[in-house]
């Protein structure tokens, strides 16, 4: 008799626990799959994917706009929010349908129940019950974040909610200057719905270089959004109008919805973590090493219940970084340096490895790149919408540190800079790529003369 049930046992389902539990069933080893909502996670079920559907949807008001310059008389059409929401629902029907079947393929099995940790090589199943396994991966992700203790917070909702509107709102308020909150303003706004972004910061896209930022900050505003910077909500209050966003300084918005996207925390809840004697960082993250081994010997962890990189590519490499090192004797763990990121606002923004003010507090002396232009397909028309590109480099040596674009098809253009960066190319090389032309790429290898901005040196 075995001495567990199973070889591996992976709790959640989502891109890294998934690609994790594949791998590993290959092998021949006995896998088993716990979720407890769908399979596929926040990326295929309440993130990356339907969002990604939802910015194509609003983005077709603004080419109907700019279709006109280009001699185009565009017929009156309407919004189906209704068909849209069904289409997206089939879509994302299917592709969770496709991970069971490539989970059930390998070899795995597919679980449906909360999972928690009992012990170090036990868990227990919501109505299956208990189970042991020599390892256990823990790939349970994130959860949105709302602050406690806002008086009305209840009234408001996070990103997951807005998956699933009966109806479109009129008028949203968003608050957050991530990612997400950016991303769903630009959504909103495209939809035809009044919206304005709320954040606490003095600008959006914390994290991002300093040019990124502002740009996107004025972009967004021309395209309609109500940028309100430097505030925060004190309450919400709802009324028969609507629900009122009362700001600090006595402010107030009137809204049909309000949207938190203030960021997203490891999702530790009812884990049983404490079970296993399985440490958590001071944020609520489960604590891991290189290769993704908590401090119990028989427990992993990937992906954002890490709070690592939170990105989906992140996830699925370090869960197929665990499957090569605990079941194909191959030693992997992944290297979180030099990933590149999209922010598929509008318009949308890639970026990969340092900003400036990181290359100057790490390196000292550096040398700037910098341009910002109006694409060609905005010129033919009039158009005001500009696009922008950087690039840091290292003053000794050359080494390009980072790529920052904004502009049409930024996310595209990014994955090929990564490639570069990671490889550790020099400006030399990188301006011996010739350009193609025309292209909005091409401005990243025809960028000859450094850039000083005002008021400082290079």
């Amino acid at each position: 008799m075995a001495e567990f049930d199973y070889d591996l046992f992976v709790i959640g389902a989502g891109s890294g626990g998934v690609r994790a539990a594949r791998l590993s069933a290959m092998t021949g080893a006995k896998v088993a799959v716990a979720e407890e909502y769908r399979v596929g996670g926040t990326c295929v079920i309440r993130g990356c994917v339907p969002k990604k559907f939802m910015v194509y949807a609003s983005e077709f008001p603004h080419m109907a706009a700019v279709s006109e310059g280009y001699g185009w008389s565009p017929s009156q059409s309407v919004f189906d929010w209704g068909r849209f929401l069904g289409a997206k629902d089939k879509e994302i029907a299917r592709l969770s349908s496709i991970y069971v079947t490539n989970l059930k393929n390998a070899g795995a099995e597919v679980l449906h129940g909360k999972a928690r940790v009992t012990g170090p090589n036990s868990v227990e199943v919501e109505g299956i019950g208990a189970i042991t396994a020599a390892k256990i991966l823990i790939a349970t992700g994130g959860r949105p974040f709302r602050p406690d203790g806002l008086p009305g917070i209840e009234h408001a909702i996070t990103s997951e909610e807005a998956f699933h509107f009966e109806t479109l709102p009129k008028s949203v308020v968003v608050v957050g200057g991530g990612f997400i909150a950016v991303e769903f303003a630009g959504i909103f706004n495209g939809l035809g719905v009044d919206t304005t972004l709320v954040y606490r910061g003095e600008n959006i896209l914390r994290g991002f270089d300093d040019s990124i930022r502002t740009h996107v900050a004025e972009e967004i505003q021309a395209r309609g959004i109500k940028l309100k910077l430097d505030t925060r909500h004190t309450r919400i209050e709802k009324t028969d109008q609507g629900l009122v966003s009362h700001l600090e300084g006595g402010a107030h918005l009137t809204s049909e919805v309000v949207m938190f996207a203030t960021g997203r925390k490891p999702y530790v809840e009812g884990l049983g973590l404490e079970s296993a004697g399985v440490k958590v960082t001071e944020g609520g993250a489960i604590a891991v090493d290189t290769f993704s081994r908590t401090n119990v010997p028989s427990i992993w962890a990937v992906g954002d219940v890490t709070d690592r990189i939170n990105l989906t590519p992140v996830a699925i490499r370090e869960g197929a970084a665990f499957a090569q090192t605990e079941f194909y004797n191959n030693p992997t763990h992944f290297d979180h340096e030099m990933v590149a990121s999209a922010v598929f606002s509008q318009p949308p923004v890639g970026s990969v490895g340092m900003t400036e003010a990181e290359a100057r507090h790490a390196h000292g002396k550096i040398d700037i790149y910098f341009s910002r232009f109006r694409p060609m397909k905005e010129t033919f028309y009039g158009g005001t919408e500009r696009c922008m590109i950087k690039l840091v480099v290292a003053a000794e040596g050359e080494k390009v540190l980072g790529c920052h674009v904004v502009g049409p098809d930024a996310p595209e253009i990014i994955q090929m800079a990564a490639i570069a960066l990671k490889m550790g190319i020099t400006k030399p090389q990188w301006d011996s790529t010739c350009a193609v032309h025309p292209t909005l790429a091409e401005e990243l290898v025809t960028m000859r003369d450094k850039y000083v901005a005002p008021g400082l040196s290079a």
